[in-house]
């Protein structure tokens, strides 16, 4: 599963490429993270979905006070379907 830098940025509203070696450590991060909750990578739009919004939540909330609780419920959400699913939602 690849997602294009372009198509991310274009997620989080993102111009420019100062941020791009960050966005990279992020969807790799996303990547591992889902593996290690049980999900194996996906070329499903959902698996995509998740590593997209694991992106934004940690790139958008870089703050090591910020709190994410409320926001990890979505990305839980979807990493308990893909779970149900063994990654393959189609």
């Amino acid at each position: 599963m690849n997602i294009s830098l372009e198509e991310l940025k274009k997620y989080l509203r993102i111009d420019g490429s100062e941020d791009d070696d960050i966005l990279t450590l992020l969807v790799n991060a996303a990547k591992e993270a889902l593996k290690k909750a049980g999900v194996p990578e996906s070329d499903s739009d959902l698996y995509k979905l998740a590593v997209m919004l694991y992106v934004a939540l940690y790139y958008e909330n870089r703050d090591p006070s910020t709190k994410m609780d409320k926001l990890n419920f979505a990305f839980e959400s979807i990493v308990l379907k893909l779970k149900d699913y063994g990654g393959d939602t189609s």
